[in-house]
């Protein structure tokens, strides 16, 4: 990998999502709006936006990453983008990397605006800290756009893109203990939400809601979601090939 490369890969990237507000108003407006819409379902029992708004606070972003992230990513595959792109001395790395530090720093903005908003104006109650809750969240953004740069190597169209989202997304939100406790599942379902990266999106946000410190439980959580982050990009990286179909 070479840190130049990549930067201009990330700068390019950025310079064309500058010029599609659709997708930035996408990515950055609506976690926002989702949020506040759920804070107003539960405007009569706070306690139950309490509990379930901030693992949804990990949950948007990921979805949102990952839609727009596999989309483009695909667009520049069909396009002929990415071809022209690997002819060139640009390894592999670099441009998985340059994508990646791209949709980070928007996924930083997005994550900082829907933290911000649900602590300080929609009065999410969370013990913890809030850059706890923003890490988190931000891991599950790159998580999201990590999926997003991966299952777009098996697309073939902008809509097979949306339809990985079921079985990609879709379960692990099921699975993730956002609706029950992954404990009081049945026993094959509880042994597959282990494995699933949202499941300890939600397990980590949850204990910056019930402790004031960082626990030993949080630590583990951010470090599998960040780990899992990592090796998705890296298939990521090996999917790539330089002849588009």
């Amino acid at each position: 990998m070479n840190a130049s490369r990549t930067f201009a890969t990330a700068t390019r990237v950025l310079a064309q999502l500058r010029h599609d507000p659709r997708t930035i108003a996408l990515l950055i407006l609506i976690p926002v709006v989702m949020i506040t819409l759920l804070r107003f379902v539960f405007d009569a029992s706070p306690q139950t936006f309490d509990s379930i708004g901030a693992s949804l606070l990990g949950i948007f972003p990921l979805i949102t990453m990952f839609l727009v992230t596999s989309i483009a990513t695909l667009r520049e595959r069909t396009s002929g983008t990415l071809e022209r792109l690997l002819a060139m001395p640009l390894g592999k790395g670099d441009l998985i990397a340059g994508y990646a530090l791209a949709f980070g720093a928007l996924a930083v903005v997005q994550s900082a605006l829907a933290t911000g908003l649900s602590l300080w104006l929609l009065d999410l109650d969370a013990v913890g800290s809030p850059w706890l809750l923003l890490l988190i969240a931000l891991l599950d953004a790159l998580l999201g756009t990590a999926l997003g740069l991966f299952v777009s190597a098996f697309a073939a169209s902008e809509f097979q893109a949306v339809q990985f989202m079921p079985a990609v997304v879709f379960p692990q939100l099921l699975l993730c203990g956002l609706f029950t406790p992954r404990d009081q599942m049945q026993p094959v379902l509880e042994a597959i939400s282990n494995v699933l990266p949202m499941s300890y999106a939600v397990d980590g946000m949850n204990e910056v809601l019930r402790h004031s410190e960082v626990t030993a439980a949080f630590v583990r959580d951010a470090s599998i979601v960040a780990a899992c982050a990592l090796l998705v990009l890296t298939l990521g990286a090996a999917t790539l090939r330089r002849r588009t179909a």
